[in-house]
């Protein structure tokens, strides 16, 4: 072994020669926040798949209700109780409009002498389904949408502004936010029922007085923690602005927290208008709504089991999806989970 060394001759030793250029050339390509972010995220299976999930069902929350000529409040009552119809699924004997009465296996569209198809079936005053559990799933998303932008805007003002001038502006603020934490929604909500009338108005309003407060306590200690780091004090140092500082240093670095609490919060707000509408403090009739439906659906569990199935499906989708696409987002803006 040490003669074959012995023959190498210096040429095998020579440096290589490298192109200056070439060596500080960066194979990965640059990308900014949001594209970092978007490459993540597209990683994660259960986020891509909630994403097409709950575009789906906004499509069909402001499509559905055109799709057959029927009217959301369009009563008839010799179509009441109709089970679910679907032509191309009945030869399989699925959604084929036959229900069990008095012991038999029944055609109701045939014995009701109806034509035409309702895929969801009909409630007891002939009401067609289908429409009336996509304009309810209307109601639900605008309800979450309202409570998202309240969560943002105010609850994130709020704590931030609290946390980062601190002092006797924190401790106000505080306070004032200790007030508002002692009263349940529950009891606001019973509040603007007595001033109002039950809807969607008393529900935007309670959400609007409390709901930010979690959100904005969050902020708050978030940017506590971020607003002495070295890199703020080296911001604060070179001359940047407040205004920089917060939007260029402490937003990006509170993002992810910010995104998954807004996502917990809509289908929080979407299950909260569900809950109250329920027990008969949200939306009464005739207007729909995911917690009306389910309230209506309740009442008929034994016989037509049908009316409480679909607004219960599409509410249970909507808040898992919102869930997963939530933890999906988290992963993506937080910068420890680069890759």
């Amino acid at each position: 072994m040490t003669q074959q060394y012995d023959k190498l001759s210096p040429d095998a030793f020579k440096p290589v020669k490298v192109n200056n250029k070439e060596a500080e050339q960066i194979a990965k390509p640059s990308l900014n926040f949001w594209q970092d972010a978007w490459l993540r995220l597209r990683k994660n299976k259960a986020a891509v798949v909630s994403i097409f999930v709950l575009f789906l069902l906004v499509i069909m929350a402001f499509v559905g209700t055109h799709l057959t000529s029927h009217g959301v409040d369009e009563q008839e009552l010799s179509r009441a109780n109709l089970p679910p119809k679907i032509s191309w699924l009945a030869p399989i004997g699925i959604a084929d409009g036959h229900a069990k009465v008095g012991g038999k296996d029944v055609d109701l569209y045939a014995q009701k002498n109806v034509k035409e198809n309702y895929w969801f079936g009909t409630d007891g005053l002939g009401r067609d389904m289908f429409t009336r559990v996509w304009k309810g799933t209307q109601i639900s998303l605008l309800i979450a949408v309202v409570a998202a932008l309240i969560d943002v805007v105010i609850g994130v003002a709020y704590g931030g502004i609290s946390a980062y001038y601190g002092g006797r502006v924190d401790d106000i603020m505080q306070r004032i936010v200790e007030i508002l934490y002692g009263i349940p929604n529950l009891v606001i909500v019973i509040l603007m029922i007595m001033v109002m009338e039950p809807g969607i108005t008393a529900i935007i309003i309670a959400i609007a007085l409390t709901g930010w407060i979690g959100m904005s306590r969050i902020v708050r200690g978030q940017v506590l923690k971020f607003k002495n780091q070295e890199f703020i004090l080296a911001a604060r140092t070179l001359g940047a602005s407040n205004i920089r500082i917060i939007f260029k240093h402490l937003l990006p670095n509170i993002l992810a927290i910010i995104v998954i609490n807004t996502m917990f919060t809509v289908p929080t707000a979407i299950f909260f208008e569900a809950f109250l509408s329920f027990i008969g403090l949200g939306l009464q009739a005739p207007n729909a709504s995911l917690g009306t439906l389910i309230n209506d659906g309740y009442k008929n569990i034994q016989f037509q089991p049908y009316i409480l199935a679909a607004p219960a499906v599409v509410l249970s989708i909507l808040m898992i999806a919102f869930n997963l696409l939530g933890d999906g987002l988290r992963d993506a803006f937080d910068p420890k989970m680069k890759d």
